[in-house]
């Protein structure tokens, strides 16, 4: 099964970089038709992996995709999954 994987550590501390890369990811997913999105914010104090909720969340962003799961044996991981 294809995924995309899209790791955050590098450039944690980048808000507008990350979005773009967010971005970038979901609307590649859609366009290839990928199900499934890896992102890893990290561990960390999980403020990261808040801010790619929230973002998830936006209305705009969220008709793209079918659902989120958090990875129940790593606190770092979100799976975003997609129905095309």
């Amino acid at each position: 099964m294809a995924k995309i994987k899209l790791d955050l550590h590098d450039i944690f501390n980048k808000g507008k970089k990350i979005e773009e890369e967010l971005n970038r990811v979901i609307d590649e997913a859609v366009e290839r038709r990928i199900p499934i999105v890896e992102i890893i914010p990290g561990k960390g104090s999980g403020q990261l992996k808040k801010k790619v909720i929230r973002f998830l969340q936006q209305k705009h962003i969220k008709a793209k995709y079918h659902r989120i799961d958090k990875d129940s044996k790593n606190f770092g991981r979100l799976f975003v999954r997609f129905k095309h």
